[in-house]
């Protein structure tokens, strides 16, 4: 009976992360480039009671065991980079990226940071930053006077002039990726740092070996579906309720037994 209530309890704690879980990406659905939290749970220690494979007293082979559990814990949380929906803002400086990369950000510390956010806009000296004011690395400055822009879907980025109406190119986008993006760290702001999970960076440029290509004019939505949350939210919700009546349970019959006399 004992056991049966800590088992619950564990369950209980599990269910309450996995909501945790589920209301951080509704809260996050209309987050640009924002990736959904998947929870992973395991299963704990098991008491064995009877091995399998066991000899009976008979010296016949038990074909199963008996092992009781110990109940659930949580195993980890992980990202899902999906591609999310794009969204036709009509904004020049907003970028989408189509497949796999990051953009990469450096920010006021000289920390080098990755997204996927690609809401950009230029500063008082003509660079392309963040909507935090943190610059896209390497650098790209737009020319004084210049009245349009066009970024092609490889990433050239090309300003044009009343006095230069074929344009000039100023340099190209890179884009970053990693051998397991689900092992970057989450930092906030929709960025991501690299950590030992995620492995090294490996920049190149949109539309080669791989990484995706840039849509200029739109933004990545988020990659979460709110009737998939939803659903999950209401069976975290009854899973923690059915774990609590199993303590109730427990509680019911420990009473019972204190009462034998």
């Amino acid at each position: 009976m004992i056991r049966a209530m800590y088992t619950a309890a564990t369950g209980m704690e599990a269910q309450e992360t996995r909501i945790d879980v589920i209301a951080n990406n509704l809260a996050n659905v209309n987050t640009t480039g924002f990736k959904k939290d998947q929870s992973h749970f395991q299963d704990l220690l098991y008491q064995t009671l009877r091995a399998p494979g066991g000899m009976t007293a008979h010296g016949s082979v038990l074909p199963g065991g008996m092992q009781v559990g110990s109940g659930v814990r949580l195993a980890g949380i992980s990202k899902t980079f999906g591609q999310g929906s794009l969204l036709q803002t009509q904004n020049q400086l907003d970028l989408a990226i189509e497949g796999r990369g990051f953009f990469r950000v450096r920010l006021p510390s000289g920390q080098i940071v990755y997204t996927r956010d690609g809401s950009f806009r230029t500063d008082r000296e003509g660079r392309i930053v963040t909507s935090s004011g943190d610059p896209l690395e390497p650098a790209l400055e737009i020319p004084p006077d210049t009245t349009r822009v066009t970024i092609s879907r490889e990433g050239l980025v090309t300003a044009f002039r009343a006095d230069e109406p074929e344009g000039v190119e100023i340099g190209r986008l890179e884009l970053v990726d990693f051998p397991n993006p689900g092992g970057l760290q989450s930092l906030g702001q929709n960025y991501f740092a690299q950590s030992e999970a995620s492995g090294e960076p490996v920049p190149d440029y949109p539309g080669e070996n791989g990484i995706g290509t840039i849509s200029q004019g739109y933004l990545e939505q988020s990659n979460v579906k709110v009737v998939e949350e939803m659903i999950a939210l209401i069976n975290g919700q009854r899973a923690y309720e059915i774990n609590s009546k199993v303590i109730e349970a427990a509680d019911s019959m420990l009473q019972n037994a204190t009462r034998i006399r």
